[in-house]
């Protein structure tokens, strides 16, 4: 019997093709029958089958085959013997019982004349057992006894069906859409078994699927080590430092985690490549269970975009942290005290003193963005937004002190808030100009903090590996990008300098016989340039390292006075060139081996996961955001928020609750009289 049942069974649910004038004729109904039943078998979706005399290696896979054939074939299916020896599993499901109906409760719509017949489950007598026991001579389990008629009926209520066993079939859908709904989850295995799963099932299916994907919190903190040991050995030049807590017992055999830093080797080479001296410091939250700050740095590339640097993870975003972090970062680009490099980051109060102390050389600015937010605070409105711009990005002195008098004649509070900042720190006309950028927000790293955001709610190595792997293929994706391109310059290069020709066009050029020139234009606009200092009066060109639009004029009235000259592309600093790029891309990061391929780091003590008090409600897994952010983002889908207007109960009419919520707080209404 189990032999015909098993012929006609079709994994694949393919149907061989047939003539539909065959069964044409009422005389074969038994054909069209067999068919339907061939059908039937070839369709069913219970594909774990057991027959006698089948043998299995561990016990383990065993009791997975019962539980999965039960929750296939939806029957109660349970295992009642379990020992080093012997498996027995029976069917508990209840077989159907007709009987008269008697007493009272006869039902009389069925019509006069007519017999109803009442269903009466019995105890549980379904045939269906399996027996298997280990061999004499080897340790290998063998079906001895099997029956696999079932009488009961199906049921939508399967006791196997654990959040454990749902866990294994959502895996490959929760591994490609990490954010896919619950309800989702659960409609997928409601049809895919035909059984009934709660949403509390489902949450923890995925939480287990999501463990078996990305790994335990706690574990990963064992594995660490081996990681970055694998980390560093695949690829060559590669920085990484770990720090864990003082113990004042040496022979503790355990170290609680508190630091890691990562700079890869090939990122390391090509931000030297890049000749641009900037980087954009910043951090974010973790997500999960254990806290901690990822601290990042990110540069910008040739073409305007972002390029990390270096990343980590440490316990909080405070000095004694930020220390460590720009020490690691100092040592992989060779930065001494003296050293002229620029930082941008915004206010926050451990990074300002902790560069400060180890570079004090360095320029330090600070993101407007975050200027703007702490000015919001006293003086809302686009007015404030507007002078506070207008001052940023003067790039002279007195175009600097002009914005600030307007400040003041519109705000006298606001200009002396403002003016207790260094102008060295937020306004371009107090910029060096070394690093060959007049960026004023922290932009890079908001984009790269972007990317990550998947990775700061998963366990400590996974997150990590999951910004190493984005950021090999971010340098697969520029790369494609830059075999597309062709010229001296970048895409965003071509497209500044093609901006500053079309202003360059308005402008009236005056030689003076040397090396300078007067360029003058609309709005009495006139510079200065010098073409062997290379500079100009507005002091754009020095600022960013692309002429211009004077500078440009210049160049074009050089070539009508018969001089020989460049381009004016060629005038444009190395760091935009199509070369530079390139070169920075250059340098690959390798891959890295799976866990079981890892060597062991030959640590003697075991690296376990930070103290971690559990905080009251519900954790946050989002930013707060501001106003500013909030306002724009409800204007991109057309509804902006009520800011200022207050609920008026439509019951007590009275002000701060709804009709929903009234509990008579406002008192009578004020209607009635």
């Amino acid at each position: 019997m189990h032999e015909e049942a098993t012929s006609s069974h079709n994994v694949d649910g393919d149907v061989d093709p047939f003539d539909i004038d065959h069964f044409s004729s009422g005389e074969d109904n038994d054909v069209v029958g067999s068919y339907k039943e061939s059908v039937y078998d070839k369709a069913s979706h219970v594909h774990i089958q057991f027959y006698l005399g089948q043998t299995f290696g561990s016990k383990e896979t065993i009791k997975n085959l019962i539980k999965q054939h039960a929750l296939e074939s939806r029957r109660d299916i349970v295992i009642v013997k379990n020992d080093k020896q012997k498996i027995r599993a029976v069917c508990r499901g209840t077989l159907p019982k007709l009987s008269e109906p008697s007493g009272p409760h006869e039902p009389s719509s069925l019509g006069k004349g007519r017999k109803a017949k009442w269903v009466r489950s019995s105890g549980a007598t379904c045939p269906w057992v399996l027996y298997i026991s280990t061999t004499n001579e080897e340790e290998t389990w063998k079906v001895k006894t099997y029956l696999d008629t079932h009488k009961c009926l199906q049921t939508r209520e399967v006791g196997v069906a654990t959040a454990t066993l749902l866990s294994k079939h959502i895996t490959e859908q929760v591994k490609a859409d990490p954010n896919m709904p619950l309800k989702a989850l659960q409609s997928h295995l409601s049809q895919k078994f035909e059984i009934l799963v709660s949403p509390g099932k489902t949450l923890r299916a995925k939480v287990m699927a999501n463990k078996k994907i990305w790994g335990d919190y706690e574990t990963q903190y064992h594995q660490l080590r081996d990681y970055l040991c694998e980390v560093q050995r695949c690829n060559p030049n590669t920085t990484v430092k770990l720090d864990v807590e003082a113990d004042p017992n040496f022979e503790n055999s355990t170290r609680k985690f508190k630091r890691v830093y990562i700079c890869l080797g090939a990122l390391k080479k090509g931000f030297r490549a890049g000749k641009r001296e900037l980087l954009g410091l910043d951090g974010t939250f973790m997500k999960g269970p254990f806290p901690g700050q990822v601290l990042t740095a990110v540069g910008i590339d040739a073409n305007h975009g972002t390029y990390p640097v270096a990343y980590g993870i440490v316990e909080a975003e405070s000095t004694a942290s930020w220390m460590w972090f720009l020490q690691c970062l100092g040592d992989d680009l060779e930065l001494q005290a003296n050293s002229n490099f620029t930082f941008i980051s915004d206010r926050q109060k451990g990074i300002i003193p902790a560069i400060s102390k180890l570079f004090p050389s360095a320029e330090h600015r600070y993101c407007l963005r975050h200027i703007h937010e702490n000015m919001k605070l006293q003086w809302k409105g686009k007015a404030y937004k507007d002078h506070l711009w207008q001052c940023a990005t003067s790039t002279t002195v007195p175009q600097f002190q002009k914005a600030m008098g307007d400040l003041k004649k519109f705000n006298v509070a606001c200009y002396e808030w403002l003016n207790k900042i260094p102008p060295q720190h937020w306004t371009r006309s107090h910029f060096t100009g070394r690093c060959h950028s007049d960026v004023l927000l922290n932009n890079m790293c908001e984009v790269f903090n972007r990317q990550i955001v998947d990775a700061r709610d998963k366990p400590i190595y996974s997150c990590l590996e999951y910004i190493r792997v984005y950021l090999m293929k971010r340098i697969v994706n520029v790369l494609k990008v830059i075999d597309t391109c062709n010229g001296p310059l970048t895409p965003t290069a071509t497209k500044m300098m093609d901006t500053v020709k079309k202003e360059a066009s308005k402008y009236h050029v005056v030689w003076n016989g040397g090396e300078r020139y007067e360029v003058s234009g609309p709005w009495n606009d006139q510079c200065i340039v010098d073409v062997r200092q290379r500079t100009c009066s507005c002091r754009r060109w020095e600022l960013t390292g692309i002429p211009c639009k004077h500078v440009v004029a210049t160049n074009w009235n050089m070539t009508l006075n018969g001089a020989s000259v460049e381009l004016p592309e060629e005038w444009v600093d190395p760091v935009y060139w199509l070369s530079t790029w390139k070169e920075m891309y250059n340098f690959k990061i390798e891959p890295v081996n799976g866990s079981m391929f890892w060597h062991s780091s030959g640590c003697p003590t075991t690296l376990v996961p930070p103290k971690h008090h559990k905080q009251i409600g519900r954790p946050k897994k989002k930013r707060k955001k501001t106003g500013e952010e909030s306002s724009q983002r409800s204007g991109k889908t057309g509804k902006f928020p009520r800011g200022g207007n207050t609920v008026t109960c439509d019951k007590c009419k009275n002000p701060g609750h709804n009709s929903r919520t009234c509990k008579g707080q406002g008192g009578p209404s004020k209607d009635k009289s």
